[in-house]
Formats: structure tokens, sequence, C-alpha cells
């Protein structure tokens, strides 16, 4: 059986050379701050615009977007609030 394989690092995730990086988003998918705030200035505004495109996301939910500029071929963003419209 093959079992995929899981690495776990320390390190800038904007720099990260893997197969997809997670976001811990809000579920209007702004990528206004923290690590969102990070991966949107080294991704490229792209990434917020395709994920915005899918906004509102409930928390549980997934979407995954292109990674505009990073060396990762996906982002995964994974609401961890609702935000209030």
């Amino acid at each position: 059986m093959n079992v995929p394989e899981i690495k776990i690092l320390k390190i800038d995730i904007t720099i990260c050379d893997a197969e997809a990086l997670v976001n811990p988003a809000n579920s209007l998918m702004s990528m206004g701050g923290g690590v969102a705030a990070a991966i949107k200035r080294a991704a490229g505004p792209v990434v917020e615009e395709e994920a915005m495109r899918n906004a509102p996301i409930p928390v549980g939910n997934a979407i995954a977007t292109s990674a505009g500029h990073l060396k990762s071929k996906y982002i995964i963003h994974s609401p961890t609030m609702e935000n209030l419209l």
C-alpha cells in the first residue's frame, strides 16, 4: 500500500516548496492579516481574488486556489472563524 509522505517543517511558509500550503482563513477569504497577509504579499493579489470569488466559506469547509508566485502548486484556504457581514 502506498502511503503519502507527510513532512513537518519549521520554515517560512512563503518559501516552502510543497504541493500545497494551508492558509488559516476567515470565511470571507480576505487576506488582510497574519499568515494570510504574508501569503498574499509573496504570492500576489491573484490568490486573494481567486479565494474571494468563492466566499463566504463556512468554518469546516475549505477551497483551493493557485499559489500565485509561490513555489507551491496550491493554497488550501480553510476558515477558522466566521466573519459577520
